[in-house]
């Protein structure tokens, strides 16, 4: 089973490649949908633990916890060493249901692919990447986003240029959704060519 990694910095539009290659037929394996489940439910009494005053009714209230981080930037240390390994746990369900199921190729959403060393875990690694001025129009656009927390964010992201460097392919999506579409299609069938041809042997 080929094992595709795919990341991207915020706002290039990896959200949207990602509901592409799901519709494509390709299983998807979202870690912002994981965290956002693990936020109401297993890892939201350990992060108020962490930074108390976190959870309410239950959860983890992402706007006080950006508060606290905002202040605090070393917590962020913190909160990956609680929440990155019951997101591997659920990607390692995830692929031995897949695995099960026979499937042919999968596809792993990772924000920090490459900042959490998640590229060794997958085997062709997929690069979204935009215009750095839409980038910052689509990311300021967002509710409650300032320059100030953008650059927070960009600051604990792998720079676009070394993403895109060490892609195996690269998703512009500068262009309208019909154009990313296109090439997310020509991406699972070249994969589809090079698995039948054998390039993946070990995956």
């Amino acid at each position: 089973m080929l094992t595709i990694g795919l990341t991207g910095s915020i706002a290039m539009g990896k959200s949207t490649a990602a509901k592409l290659f799901a519709e494509a037929g390709i299983p998807l394996n979202d870690s912002d949908a994981v965290v956002h489940d693990l936020y109401t439910g297993e890892a939201a009494p350990l992060v108020d633990a962490a930074f108390p005053g976190t959870m309410k009714d239950g959860a983890v209230d992402r706007h006080e916890l950006g508060r606290q981080l905002a202040l605090d930037p070393d917590g962020f240390k913190r909160l990956e060493a609680i929440v990155h390994p019951l997101v591997r746990k659920r990607e390692a369900e995830f692929l031995a249901r897949q695995r099960a199921a026979g499937a042919e190729m999968v596809l792993l959403d990772i924000p920090l692919l490459f900042e959490t060393g998640a590229e060794e875990r997958v085997d062709v690694i997929v690069v979204v990447s935009a215009d750095p001025q839409i980038q910052r129009q689509r990311v300021l656009a967002r509710p409650g986003m300032t320059e100030e927390k953008f650059e927070m964010i960009l600051a604990r992201q792998t720079p676009d240029a070394e993403k895109r460097r060490r892609a195996d392919y690269l998703i512009d999506t500068s262009q309208k959704i019909a154009v990313t579409k296109k090439r997310v299609l020509a991406i699972v069938a070249d994969l589809k060519m090079r698995i039948a041809k054998g390039d993946f042997r070990n995956a």
